[in-house]
């Protein structure tokens, strides 16, 4: 007999890891990260293939997370990138002194 995954047990938070934000449970692995592989043209099984850590049913659990919550997960994203800029700028900066 098959076992049943309770597929609400698949994505959790925890303050303690990656500040709170959504990742796939027993994993370090956000959501945002998953996400910006699927953004970047990805599959669901490219992902699991490249992250041997997960399994092609906790990528398919993220992307649905990404998709139900996607205003939550695009806003991460552009924080990020944002946070990414700026130091990459700050960097810059130093290196013409």
């Amino acid at each position: 007999m098959a076992t049943i995954t309770d597929i609400g047990t698949l994505i959790t938070r925890d303050p303690k890891l990656r500040g709170g934000r959504p990742i796939i449970a027993g994993t370090g692995t956000s959501v945002r990260r998953i996400a910006a592989l699927y953004k970047q043209g990805y599959s669901a099984e490219e992902i699991a293939a490249d992250k041997d850590h997960l399994t092609l049913v906790q990528v398919y659990a993220a992307l649905t997370y990404y998709h139900a919550n996607r205003e939550e997960i695009e806003a991460d994203l552009a924080e990020e990138k944002a946070e990414y800029e700026r130091l990459a700028a700050l960097h810059v900066k130093k290196s013409q002194i």
